[in-house]
């Protein structure tokens, strides 16, 4: 952490008393602009194959393996649910040209009925669990979203969620959102399935001796083997040892933010420790739908939260991540005016 940076966190399990602006409704899921493709899904057993030959080039030490998923709701993951299995399918909701070069603060989402259509079914029980832009409504100011929710119907929500955000002084303020707050703003990229049990890919690295983070790890091998098939997956990995590079954002900036120099003078960057809950997706290709490729955000028992980069600690890290292959891409309101930069 930088010199003078401090965290506050709200503990696992209890919800934080925020002060809410119900005035600010989200977009009418209805009216959205919904695109959707099939995913390339090879088997676990065949994904295994690839990464644990290929993450061997990354990692001094690994073990990738297909196993039942373990209960997540249990420590150290605390997700909402307790599995990934179920219509795994990958949401990309808006995308940074509605952060940047200035802030379209009407772009506020409710991801509980963008999961309903995406899942084409709303009688289903669901998990949703991703990184995104938070429900900046909620704190008044803008935030990193933490998504980490369960659905069932007819409309009860369990929400593990959390928000980082910085004070004036740079001080990290990490929160955990309660249950009747599903917004989100601005961007996002989420896992939505039914949250069965059932088999999930197991990737354990330990000791990066590659130049790319754990994600860009998997990506690139993924990449490297399926060529223009487009791949996606999502789950949550734990940093287990070790630190990482982490941003979190500041307030919605007065001035356009037109470069990655200013992107990067803007955001609040950050040496988190371990143990750090990562939740997100990635995919080996946009697929022609203006994709961001990779995109995870952590949270913590221990006040420490934002969007993961890479670890800084490359000879003593330690990974270990559960994941599922994306059947489907769904694609929300995708921006009709794009730009490549701020998805590092």
């Amino acid at each position: 952490m930088p010199i003078g940076c401090t965290t506050q966190s709200h503990d696992i399990g209890t919800v934080a008393h925020l002060e809410e602006h119900p005035a600010m409704e989200s977009l009418d899921t209805a009216g959205l602009l919904f695109e959707e493709k099939p995913l390339h899904t090879p088997s676990l057993v065949e994904l295994r194959d690839v990464l644990a030959i290929g993450l061997k080039s990354c990692f001094a030490t690994v073990n990738v393996e297909v196993v039942e998923c373990p209960d997540l709701s249990k420590a150290p993951f605390h997700l909402a649910g307790t599995g990934l299995n179920g219509s795994p399918t990958l949401i990309e909701i808006g995308g940074p040209p509605y952060l940047l070069p200035t802030v379209d603060s009407t772009k506020l989402y409710d991801v509980i009925p963008i999961a309903k259509r995406a899942l084409h079914d709303d009688q289903k029980p669901f998990i949703t669990i991703g990184a995104g832009a938070g429900p900046f409504p909620l704190v008044n100011s803008n935030c990193e979203g933490m998504f980490n929710l369960r659905y069932s119907p007819p409309g009860n929500v369990v929400s593990e969620s959390h928000l980082a955000m910085v004070t004036s002084e740079r001080e990290v303020i990490v929160r955990k959102i309660p249950n009747t707050e599903t917004r989100c703003a601005l961007l996002g990229n989420l896992l939505v399935a039914e949250g069965n049990a059932g088999p999930v890919l197991k990737v354990s690295c330990k000791r990066r001796t590659g130049n790319k983070d754990f994600i860009a790890s998997i990506r690139t091998c993924l990449e490297e083997r399926y060529g223009e098939r487009t791949v996606g997956m999502g789950g949550v990995f734990l940093l287990q040892a070790g630190k990482a590079k982490q941003h979190v954002m500041s307030p919605f900036s007065t001035s356009p933010i037109n470069t990655e120099e200013q992107l990067n003078e803007w955001l609040n960057f950050y040496d988190m420790p371990a143990p750090l809950i990562n939740v997100g997706t990635l995919v080996t290709n946009e697929c022609d739908l203006d994709l961001r490729l990779q995109h995870f955000h952590s949270f913590s028992t221990h006040g420490h939260g934002g969007h993961y980069h890479i670890d800084t600690t490359p000879e003593v890290v330690e990974y270990e991540g559960y994941f599922v292959a994306g059947e489907r891409i769904v694609r929300v309101d995708k921006p009709i005016h794009t730009h490549k930069f701020g998805r590092d």
